[in-house]
This record gives C-alpha cells, structure tokens and sequence, in this order.
C-alpha cells in the first residue's frame, strides 16, 4: 500500500477509483542511475508507472549490442511490458533508469480487471500504447534516414528536453551505447558539432547551444 499523495500529480489521468485502487494494491521502488529496473527475458508480474525520473527503454541484438527504442518520463508507463503482461509472456525489452527514478508497481491482474472495468484506465493504457509505436516510428525513421551527425544532435536536443537542462552530464561511451554505435565515431562527431559552434564538450558533460 502507498499513500494516496503520491498520487496526486496524475489525477489528471485517473479517476478516483483508480487512483484509490493503486493506493491499495501497488508498490513503490526505488532505482538509482543505470539500475535494471526490467530485464529481457523477465517475467513481469507488475505493470511500471512512472513517478519521478526517467526510464531507458532498450533492445538488445543477438551479439549483446542495445538500441535505444524510447525513454520515458513521469506519469508514463512501458506499452511493450503491458503487451507482455497481457499476453503472460516474458520481458522482450530491457528498462534502465536513465537518472534516480521511482517506480509504483502495479500487479497485472489488477491491470487486466481494470482494462475491463475502468474507462480512465482503459484510455491510459491505449494512449500509452499510441504514444510508444509513435515514438518506435520516430526511432526507424531516425535510424532510416538520417545521417549519424543529426541521429546524435537530435539525440542531445531530446536529453536537453527530458533534463530540462542544456547541460548534460554524460560520457561518450554512453551515447554511443544508445545510438547503437562506436565511442570513436561518437567522439569525432562531437568535436565536429563544437566546432560548428552547436555544443561545448567538458570532461563528462557536453552543453547544448544550439537547440
């Protein structure tokens, strides 16, 4: 059971009911920055709302290799760990918290009986499946036609708006992980977008000014 306040903030998408059931039935975690908070081949047994932070959505390739499909942010929740809650099947995807997250973890059979009985619930859950093949879209397309200097310009202006902040704190390492490319290329680009005058690089952290 968790105290209604947390709540609060998202009864713009909830009705009272749902907000009273999730009080009763869910639980609250708490992960720190680059913890596992979903792991391919998990099987799920809770359905993530996310309160605070955000979350990194991930596929892996047969060599090990991820690629970033989405990150998510407060009041959302994963639509590809819903699809594998409704079908009783295991994790496809792996969720990394992008920053100091929390997590209510809400138990799929409420889930389900909610999907049937709920009309707020309901829309959330097919809204939040909407907003992520949105997203997916917007992930093959990047992937299709975009050069890589604009897939990482585009990738830092989306962290400037998630962070709320033009200064990132993030290594080379990191974003090539994400973009599902080499530290190398990664950091040659950087220079070459610093150089254009659109960041500034520092050890660790990278300031976007052109956005």
């Amino acid at each position: 059971m968790i105290s209604k306040e947390i709540l609060e903030p998202f009864s713009y998408l909830f009705d009272e009911i749902v907000l009273n059931n999730i009080s009763k039935v869910a639980d609250i975690k708490s992960f720190k920055k680059n913890d596992i908070i979903i792991d391919i081949g998990q099987e799920l047994k809770y359905v993530p709302l996310l309160i605070q932070g955000n979350i990194k959505v991930l596929r892996e390739d047969n060599e090990g290799s991820e690629l970033l499909l989405y990150v998510l942010e407060s009041g959302d929740t994963c639509a590809m760990s819903l699809t594998c809650c409704m079908a009783k099947s295991v994790s496809k995807i792996r969720a990394i918290a992008d920053e100091n997250t929390t997590v209510v973890m809400i138990p799929i059979d409420h889930m389900r009986n909610w999907f049937d009985t709920n009309d707020s619930w309901r829309n959330f859950i097919l809204q939040s499946y909407q907003v992520r093949f949105d997203e997916m879209l917007e992930t093959i397309d990047t992937l299709a036609f975009m050069k890589m200097d604009e897939r990482l310009f585009k990738y830092l202006t989306d962290k400037v708006k998630l962070s709320a902040s033009t200064n990132l704190e993030i290594t080379h390492q990191e974003i090539a992980e994400d973009l599902h490319t080499s530290r190398v290329v990664v950091s040659r680009l950087l220079k070459q977008l610093e150089k254009e005058g659109r960041i500034t690089l520092g050890r660790n952290k990278i300031h976007v000014i052109d956005f």
